[in-house]
């Protein structure tokens, strides 16, 4: 099979961290890991796993950081290299274990990548893969298949990035006739949006079908969040790359008919913002001063003068959104939520620093983490997040497609990465490649 293919190089790593961002260029030159193999296809782990044949994988910005060795190594023991890059998939099954059940050869699906105890087939379940959250799995270093969070970091599985992958049943939602390739590979990332706004919000639920065939935005006058005595809220998504839009998307689609405030970078993150349901997209550029002017009076938040750092800030936003996760957004991100507000990181925060987490304890803010997927309550009932994030990309294609650019191919990947690197000089959100023509 043809993949890209990751090879963990220790001193490649460090002249990529050293000195990548005084040469970008380094990130997609010969220094850089990966690199377009002919290898053997994976074997089948288990008789309950099936071969999948990707038609189409998304760059996340995860595998940047793998990349360009950005992210943290907090997670380097719980992969295992050499491996396929790849984790947001849609694909087709072509072959099936003798013991695989619930998809036929054929079908084309999109992956659920977290490895948990069911895929790697270990009993009894550990606690979250026993409340159906799988990619908090604590044993993704055991099983039937090498360590790995997810498919795309597991030596055994193969990834997206490549024309043959194997999958476990569980990890599999088949994808329906009328939902095409460019909106199902943003099956995962949505679902990454949607499970945070899902933890963020209470008492939030995806709209009625009279309001999804209006659009992102709910009907206000009918539902929509209210604070003390009915006042409405206001909720912030600072940055607005593919998460950041997936997140302002899945807010209107989780029936949030209030405020939104978003922060962008470039002009056509701001438009993309503004036609997924954003009220008002302020420009992240500009100096501290001009950017925290902007953001108080867009949230009616009072900024005052300490000695030292960035201003005070009482009030704010009633749910913040880093889909960032830089220090200075962290930061940002705190001071901007309002007295008992919520907070919640959506982006890989790496290893940030010069936070000042006081903003936390005068406030009495609630900060929360929100990592890949599981399982959602909604109207009473249980649904795993890929299942309900399908659901919503059928209703919002249109909206949403436009967020895929041109794919490029396996061989190409030099000009993919490039552009994902770039997103302000290619104007781009979602960059994927086309690993193999659809049936």
């Amino acid at each position: 099979m043809t993949a890209l293919q990751y090879r963990k190089s220790i001193p490649r790593y460090l002249v990529l961290r050293t000195l990548g961002r005084r040469w970008p260029s380094l990130y997609t030159s010969r220094v850089a890991p990966i690199g377009l193999r002919e290898l053997p296809e994976p074997r089948l782990p288990a008789p309950d796993w099936v071969r999948v044949r990707p038609i189409m994988s998304g760059i996340c910005g995860s595998d940047l950081a793998t990349l360009c060795a950005k992210g943290s190594a907090y997670l380097s023991p719980l992969t295992s290299a050499p491996f396929v890059v790849g984790h947001e998939i849609v694909g087709t099954v072509t072959e099936l274990g003798p013991q695989a059940s619930g998809v036929s050869v054929g079908d084309r699906v999109v992956v659920q990548p977290a490895l948990g105890c069911v895929v790697r087939g270990i009993e009894p379940l550990c606690d979250a893969c026993r409340t159906e959250h799988p990619a908090l799995c604590r044993n993704v270093t055991r099983g039937c298949i090498s360590a790995g969070i997810q498919t795309g970091y597991c030596r055994d599985t193969g990834g997206g990035w490549s024309t043959s992958l194997v999958a476990h049943t569980s990890q599999l939602y088949r994808v329906a006739d009328a939902l095409d390739d460019a909106v199902a590979v943003l099956a995962e990332p949505f679902a990454c949006s949607l499970h945070a706004v899902l933890r963020a919000v209470p008492d939030v639920a995806p709209v009625p079908p009279r309001a999804a065939r209006e659009g992102l935005r709910a009907d206000t006058t009918e539902s929509g969040q209210r604070g003390p005595a009915g006042v409405r809220q206001t909720a912030l998504v600072v940055g607005c790359g593919s998460i950041g839009l997936l997140t302002i998307a899945a807010l209107r689609a989780s029936g949030w008919s209030d405020r939104i405030v978003a922060v962008a970078k470039y002009a056509h993150q701001r438009e993309h913002a503004e036609r997924l349901g954003a009220d008002r997209v302020l420009d992240a550029a500009g100096s501290v001063d001009q950017r925290y002017r902007a953001l108080a009076e867009a949230l009616n938040a009072e900024l005052y003068r300490p000695e030292l750092g960035r201003p005070t800030v009482i009030g704010g936003a009633d749910f913040t959104f880093d889909c960032v996760a830089s220090p200075a957004s962290i930061d940002d991100c705190l001071r901007f939520t309002t007295a008992g507000g919520t907070m919640c990181l959506v982006g890989m925060p790496g290893i940030p620093a010069g936070i000042d987490w006081t903003t936390i304890w005068f406030k009495e803010l609630t900060v929360r983490a929100s990592y890949a997927y599981g399982v959602e309550t909604v109207d009473s009932q249980r649904r795993p997040t890929f299942s309900l994030a399908l659901d919503l990309l059928q209703k919002y294609a249109d909206r949403l497609r436009v967020l895929v650019g041109e794919p490029f191919l396996l061989c190409e990947f030099r000009s993919a990465l490039r552009q994902a690197l770039s997103v302000g000089a290619s104007r781009s959100v979602k960059t994927v490649f086309r690993c193999h023509p659809a049936p």
